[in-house]
């Protein structure tokens, strides 16, 4: 049996079962394996199926044959750029300094 965890980006086809062929096809991030037998060579699987952009769309419980399933190559996460705080005003991390200056944002949080 193939080892996944928790995490594991599963992708779940036609080969897993008929019903996920062709445009039924779908990405699973993995939840758990249900330990308990079933029949020989089949599992179920309980995870998110994730959308075009990544995001959790569904929770769902499949029951496919295990070696259908295919492990989807790791993708690191999008690096994102350190946040600097240019001005301890509030709304002007949120807006920017401009955005709070023309709200009129003093350095009390209050409105003019």
């Amino acid at each position: 049996m193939t080892e996944w965890k928790p995490g594991d980006l599963l992708l779940i086809g036609g080969a897993c079962s008929v019903q996920f062929s062709g445009e039924r096809a779908l990405r699973l991030r993995l939840v758990s394996v249900d330990p308990r037998p079933t029949y020989h060579g089949w599992v179920w699987l309980t995870g998110y199926v994730l959308n075009g952009k990544g995001l959790a769309v569904d929770r769902r419980e499949v029951f496919v044959q295990q070696a259908g399933v295919r492990l989807h190559p790791a993708v690191p996460p999008p690096a994102t750029a350190p946040r600097s705080n240019r001005s301890a005003r509030p709304g002007a991390d949120r807006l920017g300094i401009a955005g709070a200056d023309r709200l009129g944002i003093k350095e009390t949080g209050r409105s003019r």
